[in-house]
């Protein structure tokens, strides 16, 4: 069975994240100052007494805004209480009871779904009977609970596991892909997630820099179980020095390294430009295969020949570079089944009786360097680690070895067991002679 959900939800700025960082003790979730941070649900495992569940955070919601980025936070606020076995309305006892909180208890009193209140920054012992003014929303007994100092989160969480229903987490799946899909903002990538799922999983808006988190979504494709990983859009770091987006890029980068295979989206209005390639640098840097994905297709004169041949002239791995469209689902497909191959070919074991016939082969074609008279000798050839593939050479003088060679070398590698957009590391392994 999956791990039962619990939904956090509250006004606007109340704690929620700060709260979920506590109760799964990680820093999974954006926080942030600023009001308004968290926009998409994201989902964030947590334990306690062995018992284990899944914290999903939401977006503050205020039920009288009627902004369109208010109205998609709360839309999924509401799908995260849909899927939810327990909600956790949190509220600010140093406030008090606002018109905003008890417009969410008379929604959430009018559902099936149990409800505990936690009553957050009750920061010491002191202020505990601050609490008791929110017995008013209905709701039963509010927890004291202070999500910077730990105070009450024991008893916040023993409350909730007595309220699951019983019933184990599960693990992921061995052989589940992790696709993340990072870029730019404002390029599409929430769009292409949401197309791929079927439904508005995460917010879209014209607005760049809509998505704070990173957001992972189980899904299967192909057959295949994959994780769907939505992420912030990317900057330069000191762009976003010192704002609430520092914290979002952090995450997507950290997302690009949990990945098996990361797929930047570019606007193919734009074409693939200078940021584009780093991002992509940055994906291989993680050790993650890679594929360019060109989206907005069907709203520019792009030429993909053109693209592929610059990103094959700037990028070592040779990723390759997929025409699609969120908005009519063009090259969706493709995009997918590049993104599964690219994480087979990662995880393949070559036979180390292939790679020594490879080797030979290369060696006619072209004939290794040769220094003061001393020519680079190339004996054996294996494959010692997968995901990435990591190979080792043996050789004669690792002084032999040129820059040219070694890149003919690993682009017939390449060439041979499709690897192009799988980062790859091959070792020369020989004596140093002066």
């Amino acid at each position: 069975m999956s791990a039962p959900k619990v939904a956090i939800v509250g006004y606007p700025n109340v704690g929620k994240s700060t709260l979920v960082n506590r109760l799964s003790s990680s820093r999974e979730t954006v926080v942030h100052s600023e009001a308004g941070v968290t926009r998409d649900r994201k989902e964030v495992g947590a334990d306690w007494n062995g018992v284990a569940f899944t914290l999903v955070d939401t977006g503050g919601v205020d039920l009288q805004d009627e902004d369109v980025l208010a109205e998609s936070v709360r839309d999924q606020a509401r799908a995260a209480l849909a899927d939810a076995d327990l909600a956790v309305l949190v509220v600010d006892a140093r406030a008090g009871l606002r018109p905003g909180d008890a417009e969410l208890a008379a929604e959430l009193r009018g559902g099936s779904l149990p409800v505990l209140v936690a009553a957050n920054k009750v920061d010491d012992f002191g202020q505990a009977g601050l609490a008791a003014e929110f017995y008013g929303l209905g709701l039963g007994d509010p927890v004291p609970v202070s999500a910077t100092q730990g105070l009450g989160t024991g008893d916040l969480l023993d409350r909730i596991t007595e309220r699951l229903p019983q019933g184990g987490g599960e693990e992921e799946e061995e052989g589940t892909v992790r696709l993340a899909l990072i870029g730019r903002p404002n390029v599409g990538k929430s769009s292409l997630v949401n197309k791929l799922l079927g439904e508005q999983r995460v917010i879209v808006d014209d607005r760049a820099g809509t998505t704070r988190d990173a957001i992972d979504t189980p899904i299967e494709l192909d057959g295949r179980r994959v994780v769907l990983v939505d992420t912030a859009g990317l900057r330069r770091r000191s762009k976003v020095a010192g704002t609430v987006d520092y914290y979002a890029q952090l995450r997507s980068e950290r997302a690009a390294e949990r990945a098996d295979v990361a797929i930047v989206v570019c606007d193919a209005m734009e074409g693939v430009t200078s940021e584009d390639l780093r991002i992509a640098e940055m994906a291989m840097q993680s050790n993650c295969a890679t594929v360019l994905a060109l989206n907005k297709w069907d709203e520019t004169r792009t030429d993909l020949e053109d693209a592929k041949a610059r990103v094959a002239r700037k990028l070592r791995q040779r990723p390759p570079v997929l025409a699609v469209s969120a908005k009519s689902g063009r090259g969706l497909t493709r995009m997918v089944a590049a993104a599964l191959e690219r994480a087979d070919r990662s995880r393949e074991q070559i036979q180390t009786a292939q790679l020594n016939r490879f080797l030979a082969d290369l060696q006619t074609v072209r004939q290794p360097p040769a220094k003061r008279g001393k020519r680079l000798r190339m004996y054996y050839m294996s494959q010692f680690q997968t995901a990435p593939p990591r190979f080792a050479v043996q050789i004669n003088d690792r002084n032999l070895v040129t820059r040219d060679y070694a890149y003919f070398l690993e682009n017939r590698l390449r060439d041979r067991w499709k690897l192009d957009g799988v980062p790859l590391v091959i070792d020369f392994k020989g004596k140093d002679r002066g």
